[in-house]
């Protein structure tokens, strides 16, 4: 399973561990992904999804629906 937010698309980045002594070594830094239970009101069912925290903050303050209309999304587009 890829390590890609299904609504805002944030992915693992990369960058470098430093050493005291200045030696870098590669690292990669992934985003925070939650398999989380939606519950949408106008469709009256739950839905799945694996989002990040970042966007399960903005589901709880506009809706769901609401941020897929932002984003030019569809629910069938981010369920699995």
């Amino acid at each position: 399973m890829s390590r890609v937010c299904k609504l805002t698309g944030k992915r693992p980045m990369s960058g470098y561990n430093v050493s005291h002594a200045h030696n870098k070594t590669k690292r990669r830094q992934l985003p925070n992904l939650q398999n989380k239970r939606l519950f949408v009101r106008e469709l009256n069912r739950w839905v799945r999804v694996r989002v990040s925290t970042r966007a399960i903050k903005t589901i709880d303050k506009k809706g769901l629906l609401a941020y897929l209309r932002e984003q030019n999304l569809r629910l069938e587009d981010i369920t699995r």
